[in-house]
């Protein structure tokens, strides 16, 4: 389902702040487009994305192994957002390499809306061989490129090359890897043209090293602070679920986080309100965040056949969750898998009706329930993330 929209257009405001935080009342006032939600002001780098509140901030984040977009799905995810990642096998198989999959991309996408923000990616943990960077960590290479070979876990039981998910795992503790490691994701960003890149699996494989899990953190974040470095002045580096404890060294070098949310048992009424308030600490250090809920009740081994009419029909609850907690620079991702096909091509028109900034901050309907409402501009919303309910009253249409 698929329509043509013209790119979303978005202003940032300065507006001036009190010691304590609090908007003062100047011919400014009525913009509160960075205004947190406890009053404090959001600080954007000046290579963060434009953002506003015209409709719903979204990021959008796919890949399509077999093909590029064709010119008709460019235009339309051209027209939905100003910030995305080309996922990590697109393009793969028609141009013979996933980081020409994302030059492509970036090249068509930016033709369109220039203000497009376009992120690479790659896998702190597993060694997919889909960029001709990495494409000998494979069964039939591996044994032929003993470098490669060296960074990679070898399974303590096993003695043999650890795998995770059918890709080899790497040895985030040898510091020739992180080197090289770092040297190719800088060299993908620039070869794609891309704006910087989205870092996925920050756990470094700890489950089977567990003994050494406050090594494999700190590394990680010694890895992590060399490609912020590498890439250079400018680019965005969006590290996934570095909100979690295990990514403590790798959060303060990282500009944004996602909240990846890949299944419901990962986004429960505790996990909701944490997220929102670590939304707010995002926010207060002027970090973007990107808040994902897969389609509500499937999974990553769990998906409906009938989508993409379970995905509209749960859309209003993923929104309203999203909405309670949004800061300044947060952005809504809704999708029931990473491909192409899993959502980036779908018309979702609430998402695409005016909100306006919000008023203020949540509230929470009694101090121990799991009611909670806020108010925007042209929006009210209301969501129960223990019934898994949720309305949103659009004031203009």
């Amino acid at each position: 389902l698929m329509v043509l929209a013209a790119p979303r257009g978005s202003v940032a405001s300065n507006n001036e702040v009190s010691a304590d935080g609090a908007a003062q009342p100047d011919e400014r006032a009525a913009d509160r487009t960075l205004i947190n939600s406890d009053g404090s002001r959001f600080v954007p780098k000046d290579f963060y994305p434009k953002f506003s509140w015209d409709t719903t901030p979204r990021y959008f984040m796919f890949g399509d192994m077999s093909r590029v977009l064709r010119p008709e799905q460019v235009r339309f995810i051209a027209g939905q957002t100003d910030f995305l990642c080309i996922e990590k096998s697109h393009g793969m198989e028609e141009l013979g390499a996933a980081e020409l999959g994302a030059k492509h991309e970036a090249v068509a996408l930016k033709k369109i809306n220039p203000d497009m923000k376009v992120l690479f990616y790659f896998n702190a943990a597993y060694a997919w061989p889909y960029t001709s960077y990495n494409r000998d960590f494979t069964k039939e290479h591996i044994d032929k490129a003993p470098k490669l070979k060296a960074f990679l876990i070898v399974h303590p039981e096993t003695k043999r090359l650890a795998e995770r998910y059918g890709a080899y795992c790497f040895d985030v503790l040898n510091p020739d890897f992180r080197d090289w490691w770092v040297e190719t994701v800088a060299k993908g960003v620039k070869d794609t043209g891309c704006d910087g890149a989205f870092i996925d699996q920050m756990h470094g494989s700890v489950s089977l090293r567990p003994d050494k899990r406050a090594e494999i953190e700190k590394a990680l974040g010694e890895m992590m602070a060399a490609l912020k470095k590498q890439m250079g002045p400018g680019k965005i580096l969006l590290a996934n679920n570095a909100h979690n404890d295990d990514s403590k060294h790798v959060y303060p070098v990282s500009d944004a986080i996602m909240f990846e949310n890949y299944a419901t048992v990962k986004s429960s009424k505790e996990s909701l309100l944490a997220e929102w308030e670590q939304m707010l600490k995002h926010a207060k250090d002027g970090k973007i965040s990107v808040f994902r809920l897969g389609v509500e009740g499937t999974g990553r081994r769990n998906l409906k056949p009938n989508m993409p009419e379970l995905s509209k029909e749960k859309a209003e609850f993923a929104l309203a969750c999203y909405l309670i907690g949004a800061q300044p620079y947060s952005y809504f991702m809704y999708s029931w898998g990473w491909k192409l096909s899993s959502g980036a091509l779908v018309d979702y028109p609430e998402f695409k009706k005016p909100l306006g900034p919000p008023k203020g901050p949540y509230k929470r309907t009694k101090p121990d329930g799991w009611e909670f409402t806020r108010e925007f501009e042209h929006a009210s919303v209301w969501v129960n993330t223990d019934t898994r309910e949720a309305k949103i009253t659009w004031h203009k249409q």
